[in-house]
């Protein structure tokens, strides 16, 4: 890791190098992560505010709207900074109920990874991730045949680095026997850390973690020992829980999402915070 002016310093995603403090795009989507939003060009500035603010780690997917989040990256960075580095994923589609259902099938999975070059503007994805799990939890089984596919794009250099998405430890695992694996993003925060190991097992590897909902997703984390020790280090909560995370593991990479410059602003000005160590043993205490 170098020095940025940014929370937490930099990470290397194979030859990629990002911060640490990085930006999800999903919420650019309309409500609930589907259909346009209310006002294009906030959701626009949003995102030129991020890389202003030296964040090179955008986090997206062609079916977050479906294809919204895509289309107005696009609209706002491109032609992308030579060192911006846009990682999506692959693997579910978005109904016309706005059901989220699984895109498996290698023929979807080819699909969707031209559906995101074409939207995005660009040769060649920096990262896919595979989502295999289910909303919010990894869904056992083999992921061979799916990740075989996306490895095989890569091959034909469409792809430049492989993740992985809602997945458990044999998952990880199985992909890594197929090609490398540079980073996997699960649900992980403070108060839900079934991936204790992982990360620990990621981190001796120099694999990324990116836990998404970091602040809990559509319902915000509740913790009156969140509230304590933010209270006493006169911070919001979400700051805290910000903090913690980048605190946890060198390896961990933040993507909080927001359609608000000022919130944006707020996360990463949260994320600096440095917790003293009686505060992290109280919140390690959480759950």
């Amino acid at each position: 890791m170098t020095s940025t002016g940014l929370p937490g310093g930099t990470f290397s995603l194979g030859d990629l190098t990002v911060t640490r403090m990085g930006y999800g795009a999903m919420q650019l989507a309309g409500p609930h992560v589907f259909g346009p939003p209310a006002d294009r060009a906030a959701a626009v500035a949003v995102l030129r505010e991020a890389v202003d603010l030296g964040i090179n780690h955008i986090d997206t997917s062609d079916y977050y709207g479906p294809y919204v989040t895509n289309e107005i990256i696009r609209e706002a960075l491109h032609p992308y900074p030579d060192d911006l580095h846009i990682v999506t994923k692959v693997g579910a589609l978005r109904d016309a109920e706005g059901n989220w259902p699984q895109a498996l099938a290698p023929e979807q999975l080819r699909q969707a990874v031209h559906d995101n070059l074409r939207r995005l503007g660009l040769d060649v994805l920096d990262v896919v991730n595979l989502r295999v799990g289910g909303f919010d939890r990894p869904t056992p089984g083999s992921i061979e045949e799916p990740f075989t596919v996306l490895a095989q794009l890569q091959q034909q250099g469409l792809i430049k680095h492989l993740g992985l998405s809602t997945v458990n430890v044999e998952q990880v695992a199985e992909a890594q026997s197929i090609a490398p694996v540079v980073c996997v993003q699960n649900l992980y925060n403070i108060a839900n850390r079934n991936d204790d190991d992982l990360i620990d097992s990621l981190a001796a590897q120099g694999i990324a973690y990116v836990p998404y909902f970091p602040l809990g997703g559509f319902s915000p984390l509740q913790s009156e020992e969140l509230n304590a020790v933010a209270a006493r280090l006169e911070a919001t909560p979400m700051a805290v829980a910000l903090a913690w995370l980048l605190q946890r593991s060198p390896n961990m990479l933040l993507i909080p999402g927001t359609s608000s410059v000022a919130h944006l602003r707020e996360n990463v000005s949260a994320a600096a915070l440095t917790l003293p160590d009686d505060a992290l043993t109280e919140l390690n205490g959480i759950a």
